[in-house]
């Protein structure tokens, strides 16, 4: 049994009561109840539960607008029934019970029961218009909630989503993980002021968590969540009640002043491990705001607004859905993908880190002046991808060797100019540097939710750091190239066309259906026997590998932490990357192709190499190509330089000191003023969030005499 509110109807007086029987048959009751009156009891619809093992349903809410009802059952599904039609139904069959046109029953409880349910065969057995099998796990889900024309769903598996109804359809947004160890949610309570409180219970205890401060703000011994409870909340004081040994307890505090104030709100709970601006909206009757997205060793991704008058970075949205440090980003920003105006800023996030995981989201960003961030954002979870997904679920996997569960992605890059739109499903590209050596091609097919490995190699046999994506295009066609550097100082250039070609055939001869590349979630490596093991199988490569690089370069003698390329105007490429030992290096490349056919093979020639040794006092972390003559660095040692690229050297134009400390990553954009002139923003991560405006000049400022 459980409650609902009846759309409506005054909540004093009227409530839905929703019933599970027999062969998972779920009754849906008008209860109305007048002081001195006995309550009425009125059949208004019956549906049926999908099978499962425990075939009952928990929780359930009405959506008025729309006519139906969201219900949630104790396999963890969510289903969505009609109830819009049922009213018909329910009057005639309560004619029809009472043997009149009077709903009312005077009658006792003993003879309304059998009298009402009598002719519930009048009313059609409805099927659920849509089902999210198991969304919250095999425990259940607790409540559901309607909130800003969104469903809220919770469950005992640690997490509550946010979904959307679409064509009579559910539709997950994202889901939330409160905080570490809150594995039990009951319920969610969205207060006046904006807060979202999550209730829930952590070991023995029943817990409030705030999702605007990030901490408990009760924490109450219970004994547990096997226990009938209720709690309110009011401005004045907060009651939480429950049965703990057959006695009925109660825990009552009043409203006091809050002494703590917050100078400046953190952005995350540990170090930012990289930062990505994701453009600029236009709010009407304010200046310019940027939107920008960072990660975090905390495992989350947040979605901010910096602005420049302000000065304050306001969050718009979290995302949680990491269970290790959240390394890298990359946008996915092609045509029509990205707007202004009304239409705001739309784009594929991508995010990736420990445990060997990828997350993709789908960002809308719009202008609100009514909030305080002035830009509204709306999070749509696309697709995720682990290579070590089944693994929890596969049998005697203690009998089983899982190749290198500890796999990070190192650095993504979005691979330009494959959004096929002539596929009946259109997809797009993505390279991961691996922490285990390898290099993985990955194809998303954002309508089917789906995110495959498509190619891999494992060329370098040592960490991967950086990867960087570019496209060559002629008058004949185009050539998909990247580069990847590792910890060794080598960087190298590859052809993937081949790769990306073949995925593309794959899917269009499969009219849609992903299948021939492997499954989404196998590992990089097959799992072996013990007794089986052999280092020519464990190296044996699961999915289709890439070609040898075209040229590899030596461009440091230790790790390469960051990596840039830009296209000049005689369609050459510029590389640069930093250093551990705190060098930058600077090469020049030409593609060429041969003669023949479409396919001609790919020859790659380095033109010129500048090398910077000792540029910074510690490893560079950051490098870009603002133009084909000009180059932008940053270091742990918390200096920004800005080079002039000249033939066979790099000559420093000027240095600022920026605070933030342990430098992660730098992102830089221009935008161009009204008198013609261009401004260079960059925004740098590590030990916080800062962000910079100059302009650069070509000249070299004049070197003083020695003293």
């Amino acid at each position: 049994l459980s409650w609902a509110p009846r759309p409506g109807l005054p909540p004093d007086t009227a409530a839905a009561l929703l019933a599970s029987g027999p062969d998972g048959e779920m009754l849906w009751l008008d209860v109305t109840h007048r002081p001195g009156q006995t309550p009425c009891v009125r059949l208004m619809g019956r549906y049926l539960l999908p099978p499962c093992k425990q075939r009952w349903h928990t929780c359930a809410t009405f959506l008025p607008q729309e006519g139906l009802l969201v219900c949630g059952d104790r396999r963890g599904s969510l289903l969505l029934f009609p109830c819009s039609s049922s009213s018909g139904w329910a009057a005639e069959s309560t004619s029809i019970v009472n043997g009149g046109t009077d709903p009312v029953v005077e009658d006792s409880s003993n003879e309304l029961e059998p009298s009402c349910l009598l002719h519930k065969g009048a009313l059609p057995l409805e099927s659920p218009l849509s089902v999210l099998f198991g969304l919250h796990g095999k425990t259940g889900v607790t409540s559901v909630t309607i909130h800003r024309g969104c469903i809220y769903s919770t469950g005992r598996d640690g997490v509550y989503r946010q979904l959307r109804l679409q064509d009579q359809q559910l539709e997950v947004l994202q889901k939330h993980r409160p905080c570490k160890g809150l594995q039990w949610i009951e319920e969610l309570h969205f207060t006046s002021d904006g807060d979202l409180l999550v209730l829930g219970f952590h070991a023995d205890n029943f817990v409030v968590w705030s999702s605007r401060t990030g901490e408990n703000i009760h924490c109450i011994p219970c004994g547990g969540g096997h226990r009938s409870w209720s709690y309110c909340s009011s401005p004045l004081a907060e009651v939480f009640a429950f049965i703990k040994s057959g006695d009925v307890m109660l825990y009552q505090r009043e409203a006091q002043p809050c002494e703590q104030q917050v100078l400046l709100a953190s952005l995350h709970g540990r170090e930012i491990t990289c930062v990505r601006r994701l453009g600029a909206v236009e709010v009407p009757g304010r200046a310019t705001v940027n939107v920008f997205v960072t990660g975090s060793e905390d495992t989350t991704t947040c979605v901010l607004v910096l602005s420049e008058n302000s000065r304050a970075a306001v969050p718009l949205a979290r995302l949680s859905d990491h269970i290790s440090s959240v390394r890298t980003l990359a946008f996915a920003m092609g045509p029509g993908d990205e707007g202004f105006g009304d239409e705001g800023l739309s784009a594929l996030l991508f995010s990736a880190g420990g445990r060997a995981q990828i997350e993709c989201y789908r960002l809308l960003c719009t202008a609100d002046t009514a909030s305080e961030s002035a830009v509204a954002c709306q999070v749509i979870h696309v697709a995720s991808h682990q290579l070590d997904k089944h693994w929890e679920k596969k049998k005697n996997r203690h009998k089983l060797v899982k190749m290198d569960p500890e796999t990070r992605y190192m650095s993504l890059s979005v691979v330009p100019g494959t959004s096929t739109k002539q596929l009946p499903t259109p997809w797009k590209f993505l390279a991961a540097a691996c922490s285990d050596g390898s290099v993985r091609i990955f194809g998303l097919l954002e309508a089917a939710q789906k995110l495959v490995l498509v190619a891999e190699s494992f060329h370098h046999q040592r960490c991967v750091l950086k990867v960087e994506a570019f496209l060559h295009t002629w008058a004949g066609g185009e050539r998909h190239l990247l580069c990847s550097a590792a910890t060794d100082g080598s960087i190298a250039f590859w052809d993937i066309t081949g790769p990306i070609t073949d995925a593309a055939d794959a899917l269009h001869q499969g009219e849609g259906e992903m299948q021939p590349l492997g499954e989404c979630c196998c590992p990089a490596a097959p799992l072996l026997p013990l007794s089986k093991v052999s280092i020519a199988l464990l190296t044996q490569p699961v999915y289709p590998a890439l070609d040898a690089p075209l040229v590899t370069v030596m461009a440091h003698s230790c790790g390469v932490n960051s990596l840039h390329i830009r296209e000049t105007p005689e369609g050459r490429y510029l590389v640069a990357s930093g250093s551990d030992d705190g060098s930058i290096h600077v090469c020049l490349l030409d593609v060429a192709l041969g003669r023949g056919e479409a396919m001609a093979e790919t020859y790659l020639q380095v033109l010129e190499r500048v090398s910077r040794p000792c540029a910074h006092a510690a490893h560079v972390t950051g490098i870009r190509v603002l133009r084909p003559d000009l180059l932008l660095s940053a270091s742990v040692d918390q200096r920004l330089t800005l080079w002039k690229r000249s033939p066979g050297e790099l000559v420093p134009l000027s240095t600022t000191f920026f605070h933030v400390p342990d430098l992660a990553e730098l992102d830089c954009w221009e935008v161009g003023e009204a008198g013609g002139e261009l401004q260079y923003y960059c925004v740098l991560c590590g030990q916080g969030l800062e962000m910079l405006c100059g302009t650069a000049s070509s000249t070299p400022p004049p070197q003083k005499a020695p003293q």
